[in-house]
């Protein structure tokens, strides 16, 4: 007897964020080894990998060599110089280093992601770290996000075996599937505001919903080569470094999917239509991907016309070409 096919109601929810996963996870096309991934995504938000590359290796090395001058303020080749006093990363090495940007380019995951999301991945940012970062829990969505929602997701690759003194990554399980903080959730206008920190308006947020639900961190104590694949809005960040002279190289890389709005939800009010937009090239062919809305290109505002917005002239905002 042949099963049929399940029909998505949903397009508009990624496959691997939709209620209806259970159920369309037979027609994804997955391996069983990327139902696993799919499952861990579903679940927790996030799932750990060997990144997909037999020369990652050697890749590596010569990323961390060709950045490691980069970095002023900090001597990486003292094993016992303090390492986490001088820049901490580059943003966007992918334009000069063919490496760094061959790993976010890498096909076998973009085609991975895309059979998990539903719509064809691409890169689009990527940040390279010599020590970790030691941030408090944040979320990506409050920097990236889309409409449809949650059609982001970052991919962070191990540059080196990193243990608990290292400052690794941590994340919480299980908090991609609480609310999306925006700002008309806390109370506050984005749109052409101005922020030291893009994060800081929603940390009071963040730590009520994890009072709330009772989450605790846990560390991603790495391996070098091991990737993690976390989802929009999954509360992440790093852990206090107890031993100052360890680095703790990595790789993050941004993918947003096809067919979305891209905008910065930080400085955006979505309830009248005021988006901060951002435009972007695909980091695999160097092509622009515009914003769109259901096949249809959407035109960036003009200038002067910012401040005549009301909630009445949202269509006129987003004005769609043909």
């Amino acid at each position: 007897m042949l099963v049929p096919r399940v029909t998505n109601p949903f397009p508009g929810i990624p496959l691997i964020e939709s209620p209806l996963f259970p159920a369309l996870q037979g027609t994804m096309g997955l391996t069983p080894e990327e139902e696993k991934v799919a499952a861990d995504l579903h679940e927790r938000g996030y799932a750990v990998i060997d990144f997909p590359d037999p020369e990652i290796g050697a890749r590596i090395d010569r990323v961390k060599a060709n950045l490691g001058p980069r970095f002023t303020g900090v001597d990486l080749t003292d094993p016992q110089s303090n390492k986490t006093g001088g820049d901490r990363r580059v943003q966007d090495a992918w334009k000069f280093d063919e490496d760094v940007r061959e790993i976010a380019a890498n096909q076998p995951m973009l085609d991975l992601l895309s059979k998990l999301y539903g719509r064809r991945a691409f890169p689009f940012q990527t940040l390279n770290f010599p020590v970790g970062t030691q941030q408090e829990a944040h979320t990506d969505a409050v920097h990236f996000s889309s409409l449809p929602e949650r059609f982001m997701c970052g991919v962070w690759l191990a540059m080196e075996d990193i243990g608990p003194d290292a400052g690794p990554l941590f994340y919480l399980p299980g908090s991609h599937r609480w609310p999306l903080l925006t700002n008309s959730m806390i109370g506050r206008r984005g749109y052409g505001s101005t922020l030291a920190s893009a994060q800081q308006p929603f940390e009071e947020g963040w730590r009520a919903l994890r009072e709330a639900y009772g989450a605790t961190e846990e560390p991603f104590i790495a391996r070098k080569g091991q990737a993690l694949i976390w989802t929009a809005n999954l509360l992440h960040g790093g852990c206090y470094q107890r031993d100052q002279t360890l680095t703790r190289w990595s790789q993050v890389t941004h993918y947003y999917f096809d067919d979305c709005i891209y905008y910065t939800p930080a400085f955006s009010d979505e309830a009248v239509g005021r988006l901060d937009l951002r435009n972007l090239v695909a980091i695999q062919d160097g092509l622009p991907r515009p914003n769109t809305f259901l096949g249809e290109v959407i035109q960036q505002p003009k200038q002067e016309a910012k401040k005549k917005l009301s909630a009445r002239s949202i269509i006129r905002r987003f004005r769609l070409s043909a």
